[in-house]
């Protein structure tokens, strides 16, 4: 006869060896909150519940777990996951819909009578989400891992992400009212996060009084001077890091009112060091740059279109970056594409803290222009623990910087290059080349540039596609959505193109084109566009599985032999797909058609 008790033994058996770290309760509760939310969430539909096990942290109130077991593994899950009463997951996801009201809530369902047959699932449902996300594996874990996964996994950088966007207003709104310019506003917060990883700044910091603020101003930068001197950062980049930061020495807010700076640094350790150390290998300075512009009164003059990280990340995934990878921006901006490179390829290397500093220290490469945003991007590599990637300011067009990275072999070229404004700008397509002629042959390029780029049938656009083409395969172009840049203020209608280096293109060659236009991603006050229904994990790994498999879909993708005459993107070749056709979508685009007529072909 089965016996739920002795799974419960398990269960116990397992967690009291983390006794140190966690607290254990069963079925019932001594925490309040906990009571309170159980008194109704019985599995019958009435009265309280009582969950065979509730475990709280001891250094983190916001998580709780809860577990549901079961002595028969046939009663761990029912297809349709809506009997509580009698299957583990169907009653712990019941649980935590009700405890995830004030709770982080980690639901993990158990059955099984020997360790050898147990049958584990774990849920992830965070406070006032409505859904459960599976998470870990089937196993039981350490109470730290658990605690760790949490604390790393994508639903929880999600919802850390969103208060520090909340933070990031307040203190935008702060930074205005002491009058520090937007253009300065991402170097302060660059300059703090360098000084914090300064112990002996770190921890005494807060002992500077309203009579040496100054003295507080000149330690911060000297501070952080000397730290990236320690990196090996060359003197001359040392020179201009040191003029980018000096501002902080003379501003009058910073360097003479009480307890302004000393504020800031305490808000920020609080509210963007302790997010960086959670999630790491995240472009935070990147995103604080974009929301500083999204506040701005105006972004004239402020810099770059930044690349948001789903589509840094995608780059990625789509380059198949590896241990083994060396990756180069010649546009670099505040390192976007160089941390997501980071992280894919320190990912597959099951942490050999060898490969990891190896790739750090030689296997990404940058070069950036503008002098402001190469000090965040160098602050940027820095707290992600790379003080000594190879950044380069100055013109990726200077044959001087071209050899220098030549020497470094890269086998990956990554670039979002700076989108022309102006008449005599440099066109976005010989960034592309520059890029390539850094590259070791058949290394793979993926550059995000302006649709028009894609199109041009005449002109020097023109010219520089044949010349492409002349060198070069290209591979895929991919268009993307239309608002994909709303975040930085910039309308743009962009394309992904993906070249192979230095392997003329076949005449006969077939180009992937991929209709990559909803990303998932929606439109949402005060945050710009968000991945707000969990839909781009999904996307992304179709969207590279059609491309790595050549994959043609009617409405999505298809291939296509083109010449520098032709358009390069899927809009131009691509079938139709019918079958996702509403009666709502084709109303509308006939309407929009016949008020087309009215308005346009009556006056021809």
């Amino acid at each position: 006869m089965k016996n739920e008790r002795k799974t419960e033994a398990i269960v116990r058996s397992h967690f009291e060896k983390f006794k140190d770290i966690i607290h254990i309760e069963e079925q019932i509760s001594d925490n309040a909150s906990i009571s309170k939310l159980l008194k109704l969430a019985s599995k019958k539909g009435s009265g309280k519940g009582f969950p065979e096990f509730l475990i709280s942290f001891f250094g983190n109130s916001e998580l709780l777990i809860v577990v549901e077991c079961k002595a028969d593994i046939t009663k761990h899950e029912s297809p349709n996951r809506n009997n509580p009463p009698e299957f583990a997951v169907d009653g712990v996801i019941h649980y935590s819909s009700y405890l995830s009201r004030d709770f982080d809530v980690l639901a993990i369902a158990v059955s099984g009578q020997t360790i050898k047959q147990l049958k584990v699932s774990h849920f992830l449902q965070l406070k006032d989400n409505k859904k459960a996300i599976p998470i870990f594996g089937d196993k039981l874990l350490s109470a730290s891992d658990y605690l760790d996964g949490y604390l790393k996994s994508d639903e929880k950088l999600i919802q850390d992400y969103n208060v520090l966007l909340d933070f990031t207003k307040k203190l935008n709104d702060t930074l205005h009212s002491y009058k520090i310019s937007e253009k300065y506003r991402s170097l302060l917060i660059s300059c703090i996060l360098i000084a914090l990883e300064n112990k002996p700044f770190k921890t005494s910091y807060h002992l500077y009084g309203a009579t040496n603020t100054k003295e507080l101003a000149d330690t911060l930068v000297d501070t952080v001077i000397r730290e990236l001197k320690n990196a090996n950062i060359k003197n001359d980049n040392l020179d201009n890091l040191n003029i980018q930061f000096g501002f902080i020495r003379t501003d009058t807010s910073l360097s003479t009112k009480k307890d302004v700076l000393k504020t800031l640094i305490t808000d920020i350790d609080k509210n963007i060091n302790s997010f960086i150390k959670t999630h790491e290998y995240f472009d935070v300075l990147g995103q604080l740059y974009i929301e500083f512009l999204r506040y701005a009164n105006s972004d004239k003059g402020l810099g770059i279109v930044l690349t948001p990280p789903h589509i840094t990340e995608l780059f990625s995934e789509i380059a198949q970056v590896n241990e083994n990878s060396i990756v180069y921006d010649n546009c670099t901006g505040t390192g976007g594409f160089l941390i997501s490179a980071m992280k894919k390829m320190i990912e597959g290397v099951k942490g050999d803290s060898d490969i990891v500093s190896r790739i750090k220290k030689e296997q990404l490469i940058g070069v950036e222009y503008a002098a402001d945003i190469f000090a965040l991007s160098v602050s940027n590599m820095y707290i992600h623990q790379d003080g000594k990637t190879n950044i380069v300011n100055g013109d990726c067009f200077d044959d001087n910087i071209i050899k220098q990275i030549k020497i470094r072999k890269p086998t990956v070229g990554l670039l979002n290059p700076p989108y022309k404004s102006k008449k005599d700008d440099i066109e976005e397509l010989e960034y592309v080349l520059n890029n390539m002629e850094c590259l070791v042959d058949g290394a793979k390029c993926i550059s995000i540039v302006p649709m028009q780029s894609a199109l041009a049938q005449s002109g020097k656009v023109y010219e520089l596609k044949k010349m492409l083409l002349k060198k070069h395969t290209l591979e895929a172009v991919m268009s993307m959505p239309n608002e994909l840049f709303i975040n930085s203020n910039v309308g743009v209608v962009s394309c992904i193109m993906i070249f192979t280096a230095h392997r003329p293109h076949p005449k006969n060659k077939e180009t992937y084109f991929g209709y990559y236009k909803d990303d998932g991603f929606v439109k949402r006050k005060n945050q710009g566009r968000i991945d707000a229904y969990r839909k781009w994990k999904d996307i992304k790994e179709r969207w590279v599985s059609y491309y790595i498999n050549r994959k043609a879909k009617a409405g999505l993708s298809v291939n296509k032999i083109v010449t520098a005459k032709d358009e390069w993107c899927a809009e131009a070749y691509m079938e139709t797909d019918y079958s996702t056709l509403t009666k709502e979508e084709f109303l509308k685009n006939v309407k929009l058609y016949v008020l087309f007529n009215e308005l346009f072909l009556k006056n021809d």
